[in-house]
């Protein structure tokens, strides 16, 4: 698994306060797509782990909609952090 340079830009502190933030929903949804993703590169018949996986996309699809309505330039900011691509609808 990749380490993510976004981690190292939150400090602890921050992560035990914001943990309600959309930036840190999205990081730790990211962070759960891409160690399912691995685990499904494994198990290609593990049903159940590809609906978590596209439950988990789902709703961090809707929390990176929402931010980019709010927010324009947090979104965009941390779309380069997490190295994802921006959404088609938007």
């Amino acid at each position: 698994m990749v380490k993510n340079s976004f981690s190292s830009v939150i400090s602890q502190e921050e992560k035990k306060e914001n943990r309600g933030s959309v930036e840190f929903q999205v990081f730790s949804f990211t962070n759960k797509i891409r160690r399912l993703t691995s685990h499904l590169q494994l198990h290609k018949k593990d049903y159940l782990s590809q609906r978590g996986l596209r439950k988990i996309l789902g709703k961090r699809q809707r929390l990176l909609s929402y931010l980019s309505k709010k927010n324009i330039m947090r979104y965009k900011e941390l779309i380069n952090q997490l190295d994802i691509r921006e959404s088609k609808t938007h």
